[in-house]
C-alpha cells in the first residue's frame, strides 16, 4: 500500500506508453470513472486483500455497477475467486469481458510445471463449454444477465442453442 499515490500518477503512467494502462483493484463505480478520466484503458475488478478483510466487496459483486458507470468505454476484467468454468460464466453474465485465473495456474505449475498449467487451462475450457451448454447458450456471445439472478425470481429464457 502506498498512501502517497494519487490519480495524477495514473495520468503520468499513461503518458509514458502507448500500451493500455489497466489498473487493478477498482470496485466502485466512481473510482472506475476516475480511472478512465486519468488514462486507464481497462479496469481489473479485484478486492486484492479480500482474504484479509472480511467485509470487502467481492469482486463478483462489482461488475453490474462498474459496467454501468464505464458504459462500454473500457474493458472490464474480473480477478478473484475464479476457480471453475461456471465462475467465468457468472463474471461474463454480470458484465466482465474476461477473467484472471492466476491462482489456478499457480496450482497447475506447482503440481506439474508447464504441463500442469496447460491441464488447468484445458480443464477450465471444458468447464466453460459445459456451463454454456447447461445454460442453453451456444457461446459467450449469448451470455447475458438473464443467466444470473442476484435478487429476484428467474425469468423464463428461450434457449439459443439447437441442441
Amino acid at each position: 500500500m502506498e498512501p502517497a499515490l494519487r490519480w495524477g500518477d495514473l495520468d503520468w503512467l499513461a503518458s509514458l506508453t502507448r500500451l493500455p494502462v489497466v489498473p487493478k483493484g477498482i470496485l466502485a463505480p466512481d473510482d472506475a470513472r476516475l480511472a478512465l478520466e486519468h488514462g486507464a484503458r481497462g479496469i481489473i475488478l479485484s478486492n486484492h486483500g479480500g482474504r484479509q478483510l472480511d467485509s470487502a466487496v467481492a469482486a463478483l459483486d462489482a461488475p453490474p455497477a462498474v459496467s454501468a458507470a464505464v458504459d462500454g468505454r473500457c474493458e472490464l476484467l474480473l480477478d478473484g475467486g475464479v476457480r471453475r468454468g461456471v465462475d467465468v460464466l457468472k463474471a461474463l453474465a454480470l458484465g466482465a469481458r474476461a477473467v484472471a485465473i492466476g491462482r489456478p495456474i499457480q496450482w497447475g505449475l506447482a503440481l506439474d510445471g508447464e504441463k500442469g498449467a496447460l491441464q488447468v487451462l484445458e480443464l477450465l475450457r471444458a468447464e466453460i463449454a459445459l456451463a454454456l451448454h447447461l445454460a442453453g447458450v451456444d457461446g459467450v456471445a449469448g451470455v447475458d444477465r438473464s443467466l444470473v439472478v442476484p435478487n429476484g425470481p428467474l425469468e423464463p429464457r428461450a434457449p439459443t442453442s439447437s441442441a
